[in-house]
């Protein structure tokens, strides 16, 4: 890896449909700002509960705001998030099975970027049971693992060792200072930059000294291209950029 690639870490949890909004745009600038994205799968109600946050849903107002919100998002950022919001539901086990694939992956992190967006899809699209174990299979099996692979990493799911990954992770991002998911710790030239929430891109990018087009910076930056006509000479092209 270059050492001019920018570390960009994501705290996550499959339950927050935030998360979702902010992987997206972060795959799709990936290439775009040159940077090592590090997906970091965490536990939202335990960032709640360390932080001293409180759930959306316990503050109606909030709770009211955010269905809207994702409705104007989603169309914005061309991601399929289908209010109203799931039931109350812990996501512990899901967020293992996303530890174990993470873990087994290792560096890659293709699979398990996959097996988030396979689960998102099925939690916040077409608002499957999260509980329901099926989900975890469908979903690796989606995301491109073999039947005897998924079963593999649903028993690894079950391992201290996992069990022990995931408190780590999500103590990670508190000892960052979270309060919620997503949050993403940009690393520049040693330091630390965090941000919270799926609006935060713009000073992102001007914190790490990059460019933010929009939510779709393949498309934008197409757009913006000039095209010379065949009579315009070399030179006078130059002189046009």
């Amino acid at each position: 890896m270059s050492n001019s690639r920018k570390v960009v870490k994501l705290f996550y949890d499959i339950i927050s449909p935030y998360s979702w909004l902010a992987f997206e745009v972060l795959c799709r600038y990936r290439n775009v700002w040159n940077i090592d994205l590090k997906f970091k799968p965490a536990l939202l109600g335990a960032v709640f509960r360390g932080s001293g946050n409180q759930e959306p849903r316990l503050i109606q107002n909030k709770f009211s705001y955010m269905v809207t919100d994702l409705k104007q998002m989603s169309e914005l950022f061309g991601v399929p998030v289908n209010p109203p919001l799931p039931c109350k539901k812990g996501t512990l086990n899901v967020m293992r099975f996303v530890t174990a694939v993470a873990e087994k992956e290792e560096e890659r992190g293709v699979l398990v970027e996959r097996v988030s967006r396979e689960l998102w899809k099925n939690i916040w699209s077409t608002h499957q049971d999260i509980s329901h174990p099926a989900l975890l299979t469908e979903a690796g099996l989606k995301a491109g693992l073999s039947a005897n692979e998924v079963e593999e990493l649903l028993i690894l799911s079950k391992s201290q060792q996992i069990k022990d990954k995931l408190k780590s992770v999500t103590q990670e991002a508190l000892d960052y200072r979270s309060f919620g998911l997503p949050f993403i710790v940009c690393h520049v030239n040693g330091k630390a930059e965090v941000f919270f929430g799926s609006d935060r891109f713009e000073l992102m990018a001007h914190r790490i000294g990059e460019k933010w087009v929009g939510p779709h910076p393949v498309k934008t930056l197409s757009q913006n291209v000039i095209t010379a006509p065949p009579y315009v000479s070399e030179k006078l092209l130059c002189s046009l950029l």
